[in-house]
């Protein structure tokens, strides 16, 4: 026997209609929401990473007995935890800046402050004979936010390659200026009396590198021939430069 449906009425063609559209928009939106968790849960796998290291290395090793560092320091119980542990006395006084660059750095990290220990921040006090300087260095790990207290320094950093684009200002007593983390960056008093700045830095331990110390001043000391290439030097220049005294004003 043929089957033969009865036409829809214009009602029945409407709600089937609105039937399908709803069905159709829910599609999306279920499809939608999918989307949506994919790529929260993508997101939340990007920005996931390792801590940062705060020391120059930390080689895994099997044996824990053999481990003699972690990632920063071992925390004291909370229970023996004292004021003594959160405090510093002596950033008052000011550096001894008789010495080849003029300058003396006054660290108050976590081997200052064992109470700095994952809190992520350390400070600096900069002493600056007349016409001292704070030469081109970085801190591997951390920013740093300096104020003037006292005098006027020229300041700057230079950015990574391929621009080298060298950011500079002069700043007077309560200026501030920002070295963005990682960045080759100097300070050098420009004034006929000494200077002084605080700083902050975003790391218990940021570490310095100081540029011509670390090239030239190596233990054991680079291949001349590999530097005088490098640096497009002659070889003789190169040696005279690993031959100085470098000195170390942190």
């Amino acid at each position: 026997m043929q089957n033969f449906s009865s036409p829809l009425t214009s009602t029945q063609r409407i709600v089937k209609i609105v039937r399908d559209k709803t069905l159709a928009i829910m599609k999306k939106g279920v499809s939608f929401l999918v989307t949506v968790a994919l790529m929260a849960l993508a997101s939340s796998l990007a920005s996931a990473s390792d801590p940062s290291p705060l020391q120059d290395t930390c080689v895994a090793i099997a044996e824990p007995k053999n481990a003699v560092f972690v990632n920063g320091k071992f925390c004291k119980n909370p229970n023996l935890t004292k004021a003594e542990d959160f405090f510093y006395s002596g950033l008052d006084k000011p550096g001894n800046v008789s010495n080849p660059v003029g300058s003396a750095v006054t660290q108050v990290n976590v081997a200052q402050i064992a109470g700095l220990n994952t809190l992520g921040i350390s400070a600096v006090r900069i002493d600056f004979a007349p016409y001292g300087q704070n030469p081109p260095h970085t801190h591997p790990r951390a920013t740093e936010i300096l104020t003037v207290l006292e005098g006027t320094l020229l300041v700057g950093f230079v950015t990574s390659n391929p621009e080298n684009r060298l950011f500079t200002k002069v700043l007077n007593k309560g200026d501030v200026f920002v070295f963005p983390i990682g960045l080759i960056h100097f300070q050098f008093n420009i004034g006929h009396s000494n200077a002084v700045a605080i700083a902050g830095l975003s790391s218990q331990n940021p570490g310095v590198i100081t540029i011509a110390n670390a090239v030239f001043g190596s233990d054991p000391a680079i291949d001349p021939d590999f530097l005088a290439k490098a640096f497009q030097l002659d070889k003789n220049v190169v040696k005279n430069l690993q031959s100085r005294f470098w000195y170390d004003n942190n």
